[in-house]
């Protein structure tokens, strides 16, 4: 009798040890060791937004530009009070920028962690692996920052918070048309990149149909790097504006030798000129490139935003994070406004989307892209300065 009670007992102990066990484990899924809870307790009910980014591999600067600037939204409107009441719970989960891995971790973030939207991926290769999949789902997406153009047309619930690489090149055109006035012009661009290419064609049809000639349209390779020969031609023909749509360092490279060649024409490019400054303010002095935002702008929003973001970060924030800031502000203002984390209230609520933030007043257009002005900035004594925020309208 006294073997069997004690046998009772010990398979009792054991019992509670097991549920003591249980009770303390954690309902939250695991985000690899980074999940910004933003929320006191598992059990306190929350909004869950899933992010993909890359906070590790080759895009890792701007993934991580990118989560900075979310969970800091995110802080700031759990401060406010929430979203209703209720705390944004981010769920954060490393893609390394690779579109496989980015595809097991959203269907992780539904299936296992029951996330109501989704902000991200970052670039467009990734962004393109996951959007079908938010579509199939059901889940609100906005990436911040990919800008390739099939991302959302086919997909009703991605959206994007940048504007298109065309919608740049149709504004950079207007602009150098109707601000710059440019009669003649010359384009150079990067026959091995899908961004400079696709921007050099946009550009040279609207700049025709606006009236303008273009004396030069020519290609290069990312391997060249002696500009002289074609820059000769160029100068021979007497373009008042070069359009480079490609990124800083290249760009650097070719201003160099427009300036030695003393050719006398304004120089324009897009976004990817963001860098410049870096090492080549002097060679691109009077010229001027679209951005999604100026760091220095004196506006309100922007100013506290960059204040904010440097005192948390130890850094200015560059577009993505501006980008990633106005996306996560999009997403809450929607469920805000749905007063419900219902995934086609939220729908039909960033569809409806009109915002002044950081990185202008963002509408959507009937494919989910915005709408918005071009942050239009010019190099002028040794700085980069605000010229102006240009639109379609």
């Amino acid at each position: 009798m006294k073997k069997r009670l004690l046998m009772i007992v010990s398979i009792l102990i054991c019992l509670v040890f097991v549920i003591s066990g249980c009770g303390n484990k954690s309902t939250d899924a695991d985000t690899n060791g980074d999940e910004n809870t933003n929320a006191e307790s598992s059990n306190e009910e929350v909004v869950k937004i899933g992010l993909i980014t890359a906070e590790t591999g080759d895009i890792a600067q701007y993934g991580m530009a990118v989560e900075n600037a979310v969970k800091l939204a995110a802080d700031e409107i759990n401060t406010a009070g929430g979203i209703d009441g209720k705390k944004i719970k981010l769920v954060i989960y490393d893609n390394k920028g690779d579109a496989q891995e980015s595809v097991t971790l959203f269907r992780r973030l539904v299936n296992n962690d029951k996330i109501d939207a989704l902000i991200g991926p970052v670039i467009s290769g990734t962004t393109l692996a996951v959007a079908p999949l938010a579509e199939e789902s059901e889940i609100p997406m906005i990436t911040p920052t990919a800008t390739a153009l099939n991302v959302t047309p086919e997909y009703e619930y991605v959206f994007r918070a940048c504007y298109t690489d065309p919608y740049q090149g149709t504004i950079l055109a207007k602009y150098a048309l109707k601000e710059l006035d440019a009669k003649n012009i010359a384009i150079l661009y990067n026959t091995g990149s899908d961004y400079s290419a696709g921007l050099a064609e946009v550009f040279k049809g609207v700049a025709e149909d606006g009236g303008a000639k273009i004396v030069n349209y020519v290609g290069y390779t990312n391997d060249d790097v002696d500009f002289n020969s074609v820059l000769t031609n160029v100068k021979a023909n007497e373009p008042d504006l070069i359009f480079i749509p490609d990124y800083y360092n290249k760009v650097g490279v070719i201003a160099t030798t427009i300036k030695e060649l003393g050719i006398d024409a304004t120089l324009l490019g897009p976004d990817g000129w963001d860098g410049v400054q870096e090492e080549y303010i002097d060679v691109v002095e009077g010229g001027y490139f679209g951005n999604h935002y100026y760091a220095g702008d004196e506006s309100k929003i922007v100013k506290d935003f960059v204040k904010t973001y440097t005192d948390k970060y130890s850094e200015t924030p560059n577009a993505l994070a501006a980008l990633g800031y106005d996306a996560m502000k999009i997403m809450a203002n929607a469920i805000d406004k749905a007063d419900s984390t219902n995934n086609k209230k939220i729908l039909e609520q960033i569809k409806l989307t009109s915002l002044d933030l950081v990185t202008g007043h963002i509408t959507f257009d009937e494919n989910g892209d915005t709408t918005k002005s071009v942050t239009i900035i010019n190099v002028e004594d040794g700085e980069l300065k605000l010229k102006t925020k240009f639109s379609d309208n």
